[in-house]
């Protein structure tokens, strides 16, 4: 399993589900985490998303710019790497197929934040297109991103962005099932050895809390709806940001998760 991590020193960390731009709800989660964070015993804190921060939603430029600063200032502020960025960069280096099926996989929204002219993204695109694509974007962008850990362990939980492939030991694990695998990781009740945190999925009715791993993408690009889980000591809890909600926060408190777990096992 290449490009792995380990949470280290933290004794507490909050995962965040995938984000697709949306700058907005990462700020207000960000809020929350903190009075969460501030409302528990001290602890070291880490903070990780699950990939996917970029595409379909409407700041992407302006997000990436942010995690690159926090991730340098802060060694325990982890991005992971998802398909989306994947693709992006893939797109990006030169292949102009890619890079004509990631404008329509949300693309198209991410260059308009980088401030492309409409032009550039409208039209059937050419090697030129691409080639502004990419100098609007940037090589240290784009090598921040290509750079990005596809996994991060801590202790028995494992976050990654789509899942792992049942059956096959982590350090095996092949960074195309990390990033893209479905139905195989999503309908298994296999024991995995660890429980695995990851986003890819989106259940906007989630967290999608199941005994052996925890699905946290509610589709925040189209639903507005974004959300965190806290770990510490076994225990998980969760908080999410709804702008429709009556209350701006919405915090699922320890406990929940075994309950939720119970329920999706029978």
């Amino acid at each position: 399993m290449s490009g792995g991590d380990h949470a280290g020193e933290a004794s507490r960390i909050y995962a965040i589900g995938d984000l697709h731009g949306r700058l907005d709800l990462f700020g207000e989660l960000m809020r929350a985490i903190e009075r969460d964070h501030a409302a528990r015993a001290r602890a070291t804190t880490r903070i990780v998303l699950l990939g996917d921060i970029v595409d379909r939603g409407p700041d992407s430029a302006r997000l990436v710019r942010g995690c690159m600063r926090l991730s340098q200032l802060n060694p325990r502020f982890t991005v992971l790497k998802g398909n989306h960025e994947e693709m992006m960069v893939h797109a990006l280096r030169g292949d102009l197929w890619a890079y004509r099926a990631w404008l329509d996989f949300g693309g198209r929204e991410t260059l308009l934040s980088w401030g492309a002219a409409p032009a550039l993204t409208d039209a059937l695109p050419t090697l030129r297109e691409l080639r502004a694509a990419a100098q609007l974007v940037g090589r240290d962008v784009l090598g921040w991103l290509e750079r990005l850990p596809l996994t991060l362990r801590h202790e028995d939980h494992l976050f990654v962005h789509a899942g792992i492939r049942p059956g096959v030991a982590l350090g095996r694990q092949t960074a195309r099932d990390l990033l893209w695998i479905g139905e195989e990781f999503l309908d298994s009740h296999q024991d995995h050895g660890v429980t695995v945190v990851h986003g890819h999925t989106i259940v906007e009715g989630g967290p999608d809390v199941r005994p052996n791993r925890v699905g946290i993408d509610t589709g925040a690009y189209r639903t507005g709806r974004l959300t965190a889980m806290g770990l510490e000591d076994g225990e998980r809890w969760f908080l999410q940001v709804d702008p429709r909600a009556t209350e701006p926060v919405v915090a699922v408190r320890p406990g929940a998760s075994d309950r939720l777990a119970a329920a999706a096992a029978r």
